[in-house]
């Protein structure tokens, strides 16, 4: 099978970051832009080649039994992200590699990284609940893009209609994973809070903030175009 690497959206390249290799343990990363005049292609092939990446599950589960690191090659466009689990690996000696635990991945106005959860549902009968300590993907706006948003919102709460506010809101450009809806509802209350001090009256988040993400195939596009190339050859 093919590795898949190239994203054809911004949404499906933070799905497959927080859906399928950080809850794996792919945290170490290094992330790069491809500058203009150089095809993206031929850096795909000579990282791929470089670090061995395109391999099959089974030669990972043989890597990872041997203390061996793996590791996964994703881009979009022109950004781009290599991401190694732990072990050894050449990755670790040539690359200035950062820790998505303790710094956040950046991308397209998010902050992507792994943390630490804060306690698991109570089990019936219990006394309290018990402390989550496994690593959990965190998706949310990055801070200063939250921050500019937040005085648009506080402005056009002043100035803008219900119905304008409403479809804004709405429309957040951000996909709503935990972290994102939390600071959506954030700036909902602010917009009624603002509201209430002109006498107006206040939006129903069930009705302005969308609460359910889109999941997409990250790498459809691509996987359409060698179906079809495949099918003519075929011919």
């Amino acid at each position: 099978m093919q590795y898949r690497y190239e994203a054809t959206s911004e949404i499906g390249f933070v799905q497959q970051l927080a859906c399928n290799y950080l809850p794996h343990g792919y945290w170490f990363y290094v992330q790069g832009w491809i500058p203009e005049g150089k095809q993206p292609r031929d850096i795909d092939s000579k990282l791929l080649r470089k670090y061995g990446i395109a391999v099959s599950r089974q030669t990972r589960s043989r890597r990872k039994k041997k203390g061996l690191a793996n590791l996964h090659y994703l881009r979009f466009d022109r950004v781009f992200v290599l991401l190694a689990t732990r072990g050894e690996h050449s990755f670790f000696r040539e690359e200035e590699f950062r820790d998505v635990r303790k710094t956040p991945i950046r991308f397209a106005g998010y902050s992507i990284s792994s943390k630490q959860g804060n306690y698991l549902q109570k089990q019936n009968g219990a006394e309290k609940a018990q402390t989550d300590y496994r690593y959990r993907s965190r998706v949310q706006v990055a801070r200063p893009v939250y921050l500019d948003w937040h005085a648009y919102f506080a402005d056009a709460a002043r100035h803008c209609g219900a119905e304008r506010l409403s479809r804004e809101l709405y429309n957040f450009p951000y996909e709503p994973y935990a972290p994102v809806r939390k600071q959506l509802l954030e700036l909902v209350s602010l917009v009624n809070r603002v509201r209430k001090e002109r006498g107006r009256s206040s939006l129903d988040p069930r009705k302005v903030a969308r609460f359910r993400r889109r999941i997409v195939k990250p790498f459809e596009l691509h996987d359409m175009v060698r179906g079809m190339v495949a099918t003519t050859l075929a011919a």
